[in-house]
Formats: C-alpha cells, structure tokens, sequence
C-alpha cells in the first residue's frame, strides 16, 4: 500500500483544494495555476507544508512574523534543500498543454514517479456561475473558460489516475442547458471512468465550515474499481459566525494591517481551536480594513441594524433620499447585505474583491466590510495560511478557493477508496 499517493493538482488557485490533499499527506507532484499571486500564495503554503514535514516550522514562523522578507525566507528553504516547490506558473491552453504534460514526466522521473494516482482540480468557475451569467449572459455563453474542461480531460487521458475529483459551482448543471456536465460525463466516461452516481452537490456547512457554500463534487475512479461515492459525515455543528470572528481586532474602515498584529486579549472559542483556525501563533495577517466613506457608513449601520434586530436585508428604495446614488432603485434591491452573526454566512465569492457592499460586518460599531482574513476564516482557512499579494487580490484568492475543511474530508475519503483498490 502507498504510504504517500500522488497527486496532479489543475487550477489549484490559492490552494483551497489543495490544502486538504497537503494535511491528508498525499505528494503533490505538480500545482498549475496560471495567476502568478495565487501561484505565489500556494508557493509559500507547500513549503510551510514541507518545513512542517523536517520540522523546520520555525523559519516559516519568521516570515510570518515579519521578522524575515520573503526572499530571505526563499534563501533559506533552499539552504534547508527545498528548491522546488512544483508549481508551474502557466495557463493551460491548446498552446501550452503538451508542454506542461511533458514538463510533469520529468517531475515524475525527478520524484522516481511512474504514475499518477489522482488529478483534482476545477476550472475557473464563473463562465458557469448562475450571477456570471445573470450579469452578462451573452458574454458568458461564449466565454472561452467554458471549454476549460476539456484540458483536464486531456490530462486525464494522458496521466490515467486510479481517480479524480473535479470541483466547481452547481451553476454546472445548467451551464449551456446542461450540455458541458452532459459532455464531460460522455467523454470521462469513453476515457473507462465512472460517469453515474459520482456527481453531487455538496455544502460546506455540513463540513463544519460556517458558510452556506454549495458545490458540485464531481469524485470519477476507473471502471474496473468497485467503488461507491462517499457517505460524508454531516459535521453541522451549532457554531455561530460571531464564534469565528470575535477574537480578532476591532477596526475602523481604514485601518490594520497586511502584516502580523496582535490578536485581542482572551481565550480563543472552541471552535476556532476545534477547527485548526487558529493554532499557536501569537499574530494575525491579511486583517486590515478597507477604507468607506460616511456615506457608505451610515447605510451599514441601517443595513446591521435592520438584519441583527429585524432578521430582514435592506431594501435600496427603502434607504433615506439623501443616501441614494443610483436611480434604479430596483436592479440595486440587494446591494447591501449583512454576514449573519448568529448563524452561518451566506456563500463567499470573488466579487468581494469589487467591493464591500454585500459582506458587511455584524458588528454595528465596526460598520465596515469583511477583511481578508474574516473571509478566509469562514472559508475555514487558517490564520496561520498568508495570502499574498494586494488586498484586492487577496479577496480574489479567497472568494474562489475551496474551504480546506471541506477538501480535507474529500481528501480523507478519497484515500479510504485508494486504500482499497491498492
């Protein structure tokens, strides 16, 4: 039995997916991310990994801090003999796929690979998405991402993995009338891989993150494998959003910091711990505050007080006149829409990066959006995970990233079916 199963990981973004696949100790051979911040994110997250493994944890612990910059901390990886991390920086296309297909065989060889035993990954998701297309459904009908598929097919064919796990948004089964999930099931199946029964629409929620975040999880094995799609077991567990954020310093629009900065005073809840979000370090990143004006203000603290008293979303008309900027009061209905402290949040996506209006905290006296590093957590990521880049990138990073709570469990499950075919 394989102690270490290895893995090719397509569009791995910032590394949500991919987190999980790191704590399940699986080798990651190869990472291809064609955003060169999302690359540089993922890059400083496997050698946090493989400092971890040689228990050199402590220089990731320097740069984390601020007390090394990054290329200093690069330097001294490699003095540690950690050159390469695997990540191939590139877009994959019709130009560029044979060419990267051939740099992962020499990765392969250089590892003493011969095979792959799992591809995962899922392309860039807004071509699919149900808002994407509500925005501008022609220029989503033809939208060149929506053939992205196809090259993780390719590469399927070329590496043959006893499986996958494709990920994407529910937006998949209607995207072109349902006719890309159709095609893909008809084409992985032709490939001898298992097309019934392996698709599903999964929620975060149900793996302890605290976010009402669906996904389609797409789990393929080969023909020849007796496998069922796994029974997750349901984690929903009672915790609330203003458990995930209310040890975190109070800002005022504007102000904190990318760097490290100290955590308020007390005891972390238990599910901050329960969850690994917040482990042993004394500082917090990527906790910093976008600048609002008093305008903008004064309709959050309208907008808070309505959900946290009222349980009801703000209505555009329903804002004082002196308040308004828009004439179409009806398309901007929802502009403005409060994360739920006493419960779970409604899904992140990368459209947060645009602006602020529709996370905006819970806490009254704050009366600003969501930081970073707020999102990440209800994305269940850990503090100790930097995102790298502008804060506007950051947000990017963030709202498209799987929860690593939840690829843990399909990491988890998916070595459990490995195990049993090796």
């Amino acid at each position: 039995m394989n102690s270490r199963y290895t893995v090719l990981d397509m569009f791995a973004g910032a590394g949500g997916l991919t987190e999980g696949f790191f704590r399940q100790n699986y080798k990651i051979v190869t990472h291809i991310e064609m955003n060169p911040v999302a690359a540089q994110t993922l890059q400083t997250r496997a050698l946090f990994h493989s400092l971890s493994k040689i228990n050199q944890k402590s220089l990731y612990d320097e740069y984390y801090e601020g007390r090394i910059t990054r290329d200093e901390f690069f330097n001294e990886c490699e003095t540690l003999g950690i050159f390469d991390t695997g990540i191939i920086n590139e877009e994959i296309s019709s130009f560029t796929s044979s060419g990267i297909i051939n740099e992962i065989h020499k990765r392969l060889d250089a590892e003493g690979e011969n095979s792959v035993d799992v591809i995962i990954g899922g392309p860039p998701c807004q071509a699919y998405s149900l808002i994407g297309r509500g925005r501008d459904s022609q220029k989503m009908k033809y939208d060149p991402r929506n053939h992205l598929y196809l090259h993780y097919l390719k590469f399927i064919h070329e590496f043959k993995p006893e499986m996958f796990v494709f990920e994407n948004v529910p937006g998949l089964f209607s995207a072109r009338n349902g006719e890309i999930l159709l095609d893909f099931q008809r084409k992985i199946k032709n490939l001898g891989y298992s097309h019934e029964s392996n698709v599903k629409i999964l929620n975060a929620s149900q793996f302890g993150v605290l976010q009402d975040r669906k996904r389609v999880i797409f789990i393929g094995w080969k023909d020849e494998h007796n496998l069922d799609y796994p029974a997750f077991e349901n984690k929903e567990n009672g915790y609330k959003v203003w458990n995930l954020l209310n040890d975190l310093p109070k800002l005022e629009p504007g102000t904190g910091t990318d760097g490290p900065q100290k955590y308020r005073a007390g005891r972390p809840s238990h599910y901050l711990r329960q969850m690994g979000i917040r482990t042993n370090e004394k500082y917090v990143r990527n906790h910093e505050a976008r600048y609002h004006n008093e305008r903008d203000r004064r309709i959050y603290r309208i907008a808070i007080q309505k959900w946290n008293l009222e349980n009801r979303r703000i209505k555009y008309y329903e804002l004082p006149a002196n308040l308004k900027t828009h004439k179409n009061q009806s398309s901007f209905s929802d502009r403005f829409k409060v994360v739920t402290g006493n419960g779970l949040s409604h899904s992140i996506v990368a459209h947060i990066s645009k602006d602020g209006h529709y996370f905006i905290h819970p806490d009254i006296h704050q009366a600003r959006s969501l930081t970073a590093r707020e999102v990440a957590r209800l994305q269940s990521f850990p503090d100790n995970y930097i995102f790298e880049g502008s804060r506007t990138s950051q947000y990017m990073q963030i709202g498209n990233a799987v929860p690593p709570l939840m690829s843990e469990a399909i990491a988890s499950e998916t070595k459990k079916m490995l195990n049993s075919i090796f």
